[in-house]
């Protein structure tokens, strides 16, 4: 099969993983809804009760980096229950009859899933701005926030395929949504690490979010990042380079059963 075959094989299933999304109502409200409500809860429920050390800054320009990272890796994640779904619903079994390359079945979730997580995180970055953020970033900046942002969401979308592809339900692989939504709490995030117990601190600072977070606030608000993009690069580079062509495998295994 030919390169531009599968190019447009992918371009179809892409589209479909969209429609998909925008007819299932409550998914769609959810995925539109949760960014504000997230962003909401930090600032006015959390922000008056929580310092944040050292940085001097208020809190929601230390929070809304994590909020963007939350906004868009939950939704990412999600797409565990996609693909599994697939593999326990039959659909798979339609896919096979057709000439479509495998890798191009996984291939099509994580682009669907990037181009709507992407969008998620945007809404909740308006709505930090409604809400008083106010970025110094230039426009290179802003180009690497969408990069770094993207680059998150890509790496997400890509261990979320592999985890559906390892559990046999879609209740098991909802599971891993929880995982994703709650790890930037134990980074350097939502309360800076420097105020955690020492185990906890240890974590904090070493976890693959603390870079990533740490870089997107530095590029935001126009500060020094230090190691922190080098670090966040390698983290999410190592992971889609190893997740994608894994994801691929044993999406194969799976089908020739």
């Amino acid at each position: 099969m030919s390169a531009l075959t599968a190019m447009g094989d992918l371009r179809r299933l892409v589209g479909r993983d969209l429609r998909r999304e925008l007819r299932v109502t409550d998914s769609l409200l959810v995925n539109l809804a949760l960014p504000v409500i997230i962003m909401v809860l930090f600032v006015y429920v959390f922000g008056g009760a929580i310092t944040t050390g050292s940085s001097g800054l208020d809190y929601i320009d230390f929070v809304v980096p994590a909020v963007l990272l939350m906004s868009g890796g939950y939704g990412a994640a999600l797409t565990a229950v996609s693909i599994a779904d697939d593999l326990t619903g039959g659909m798979i079994d339609r896919f096979r009859t057709l000439p479509i390359s495998g890798w191009v079945v996984p291939a099509g979730h994580v682009v669907s899933s990037l181009v709507r997580n992407v969008v998620a995180s945007a809404i909740a970055l308006a709505a930090a701005i409604l809400l008083g953020f106010r970025p110094s970033a230039s426009p290179g900046e802003w180009a690497l926030v969408l990069a770094l942002v993207t680059a998150y969401i890509l790496a997400m979308s890509s261990l979320a395929v592999l985890w559906g592809l390892t559990v046999r339900s879609t209740q098991a692989a909802g599971a891993f949504s929880f995982v994703v939504l709650f790890l930037p709490y134990l980074s350097d995030g939502v309360v800076p690490a420097e105020t955690m117990p020492p185990v906890l601190r240890d974590f904090a600072t070493h976890q693959p979010i603390t870079p990533v977070v740490d870089t997107l606030r530095a590029l935001l608000l126009d500060q020094p990042m230090g190691s922190s993009a080098a670090l966040a690069a390698a983290w999410l580079g190592g992971t889609v380079v190893v997740s994608l062509p894994v994801a691929a495998v044993m999406f194969r295994r799976r089908t020739a059963r």
